[in-house]
Order: C-alpha cells, then sequence, then structure tokens
C-alpha cells in the first residue's frame, strides 16, 4: 500500500459477519491494526448465533440496541470515512447485504468502492482509491457472507494482505 494511505489508517471496522467481515477483523488483530464496529445486539452472526456471540472472539466490537443486521450496516458505513467491500464475481454485487451497503455509503454521501478481487490489477486499484479516499483513517470493511460466497473469508484476508502490503 503506498505509504500515505497506510499512515492515515487509524481502524478497521466491519459488522462481524462470516466471509469479507470476519476476515478484515482477523486481518486487523493479526497486523495489529486497531478494529472495531458495530454488530447486532446478542453479537449475532450467522455462525454465532447466542450472546455473546462475535463479542467473545472480538470485545472491541459495539452491539447495536437492535438484533437487526441493518442497523450494524448503517451504523459502520456512518461511523467510518469510507467503506471497502469486497467480492469474489461480478455476481455478488448484487448480494442483499452490499446492495444495502451501498445505497447507505450514496445516502450519507460516503466513498465506496466494490473491489471483485479476482479482477486483474485490482490490488492497485483499491491501493489507488484508498490513496485519495482514507480521510480520517476509519475504513469499514463489508462484503457476501460466508454462506452467500463460499472461500471469501480465505480470499477476502489474502486480498488485504496484498493491498497493505509495502
Amino acid at each position: 500500500m503506498a505509504p500515505s494511505c497506510k499512515k492515515k489508517l487509524v481502524r478497521i471496522v466491519s459488522g462481524g459477519q462470516t466471509g469479507a467481515d470476519r476476515a478484515a477483523l482477523d486481518f486487523a488483530m493479526l497486523h495489529d491494526i486497531p478494529y472495531g464496529g458495530w454488530c447486532p445486539k446478542g453479537g449475532w452472526a450467522e455462525d454465532l448465533s447466542s450472546p455473546p456471540g462475535l463479542l467473545s472472539s472480538y470485545p472491541a466490537m459495539k452491539e447495536t440496541p437492535e438484533t437487526r443486521p441493518e442497523q450494524r450496516t448503517e451504523w459502520n458505513v456512518r461511523d467510518s470515512s469510507l467503506t471497502l467491500i469486497l467480492v469474489q464475481s461480478p455476481e455478488l454485487e448484487k448480494s442483499k447485504g452490499t446492495v444495502l451497503t451501498k445505497s447507505i455509503a450514496a445516502k450519507l454521501n460516503r466513498p465506496c468502492l466494490v473491489a471483485n478481487m479476482a479482477a486483474e490489477d485490482e490490488v492497485n486499484t483499491v491501493r489507488r482509491w484508498l490513496d485519495e479516499n482514507i480521510g480520517e483513517g476509519i475504513l469499514n470493511i463489508a462484503g457476501p457472507r460466508e454462506s452467500e460466497s463460499p472461500g471469501l473469508y480465505e480470499q477476502a484476508k489474502q486480498f488485504l494482505g496484498e493491498v497493505f502490503s509495502t
């Protein structure tokens, strides 16, 4: 990643759902990047349906007052400088969560990029976009659930490693 962007990044946030969200949180923890974000009340995720759910593994996350995942999505976009959505193919840009995230970012006038990780030179595209848009340094990373896109977690974690490598 270009040095200017890396210096400006202060935190990675995510909703903690399986797939891209969880990859972002694990990547941040592995690389000593502060992390956080909002998760539904009870720490709910598709693989952690009982409280404390996500909060047992990701204590820096906060619960929204409601159990609706849509509130988590909105609050993560709202509290971030920009949102990066990671997908494995163009078809996944139409997933319910991705469409919602993009529409909230547009409504709140927040920069948002959908990155197809399989596309050629996408790492450099994301690096340039981050350099131009990082702002206050809070990056929301989102994407489809693992159940919608098997293998997304591993691919997203690897992709983030390439984006943030010097």
